[in-house]
């Protein structure tokens, strides 16, 4: 009885070691290098490759994604960095969406051979909407972006484990502009066309624990798509 009281006594133990949750990887590493914002350098020995363009319907811009490869070791095949597999397609989209792991985009107006590029800086941009009823309303046209920008947990790479931004642009690429703040993570965004607003979420780690969490705040924020300069505004709904 005595040894089975004991086994009980070590499975429990065991149990609770197995059951305890691993701490999570901080998305945000402090150090003297990134109390103020820092601008990682383009990786110049990475090997881009466009998709075929993407025209969104009512527009007159072609898109075109650019997506980041490497070689494999003891092959001459590319493989797609993110997920090794070996295609040169960087990009998945639907109606009025793109999605991929994408290090830019160039755009071209139809009829037109020169190409412009979105930024010269280094992102990852995960996703791109067409605001598209917007557009049908206002004639205005907009494309919103989720996306990295800076290597925040200081691994090394930009990829989805850092900090995710919203930025917004012209459907050309123009004005491309950050709507987020630095260090906050955006946590959501829609669109509500009856006040032909932008709205969205963000979290500010205040405990500078380097992750996000519950005991960090809430930021709520709006855009008017109608003013020119495109302000955000900082609300409180709590």
């Amino acid at each position: 009885m005595k040894n089975f009281s004991t086994y009980l006594f070590l499975s429990s133990i065991l149990l609770f070691v197995s059951c305890k949750e691993e701490p999570k990887t901080p998305k945000v590493i402090y150090d003297a290098t990134n109390k103020e914002r820092s601008q990682q350098k383009i990786d110049t020995s990475k090997i881009l490759v466009s998709d075929l363009p993407i025209q969104m319907e009512g527009t007159s811009v072609l898109l075109f994604p650019i997506g980041e490869f490497s070689v494999s070791n003891g092959s001459s095949k590319v493989k797609y960095s993110s997920s090794e597999r070996e295609s040169f397609v960087v990009s998945n989209s639907s109606e009025y969406e793109i999605t991929g792991y994408l290090s830019n985009f160039k755009f071209q107006q139809v009829g037109s051979d020169s190409l412009s590029v979105l930024t010269d800086k280094p992102v990852l941009i995960e996703r791109v909407t067409y605001l598209k009823t917007f557009a049908d309303k206002t004639k205005k046209h907009f494309l919103v972006y989720v996306l990295e920008d800076m290597d925040s947990n200081k691994d090394g790479k930009l990829d989805s484990n850092d900090i995710k931004d919203l930025y917004i642009s012209d459907i050309s690429g123009s004005n491309f502009k950050k709507l987020s703040t630095d260090f906050q993570e955006l946590i959501d965004w829609n669109i509500i066309d009856s006040q032909n607003r932008l709205y969205f979420r963000t979290i500010e780690d205040i405990n500078k624990n380097g992750a996000f969490d519950k005991s960090d705040k809430v930021h709520y924020h709006y855009v008017d798509l109608l003013d020119k300069e495109l302000k955000v505004l900082e609300f409180n709904p709590i």
